[in-house]
């Protein structure tokens, strides 16, 4: 027997022993947490662990002379921050204002996504 046919052999019997491992793999589709609907079972499964969630916003880095002051298009009304407009938000160094957070309104959200002035 040949070396070639030797190989053209040892290749026909390892075929079979891959092949389950193959089938057993899908392509996924998974959502933002790593997890998925099983159409065959109608499970719901998970492959990876969450996605870490980004750090609370910290402005205790900022320098006071560059925090936003109240003279800087923003207004306090009854405890709540108000901007008239996304140039006021922005001048506040606040945009993008979320649902939410002091200083959220309707008219800073064009789109009705919940995030103001993106």
């Amino acid at each position: 027997m040949t070396i070639q046919r030797r190989g053209a052999m040892l290749m026909m019997l390892a075929i079979p022993l891959v092949w389950p491992l193959a089938a057993a793999a899908h392509s996924g589709g998974l959502n933002a947490e790593g997890c998925h609907n099983d159409r065959k079972n109608g499970g719901y499964h998970c492959h990876r662990s969450p996605a870490p969630r980004p750090p609370p916003r910290d402005d205790s880095y900022m320098l006071q002379a560059n925090r936003p002051s109240q003279g800087q298009g923003r207004q306090v009304i009854g405890g709540q921050a108000y901007y008239a407009n996304c140039s006021a938000a922005r001048a506040a160094a606040a945009a993008p204002v979320r649902v939410g957070e002091p200083g959220y309104g309707r008219h800073l959200d064009r789109d009705g996504d919940g995030i103001g002035c993106e």
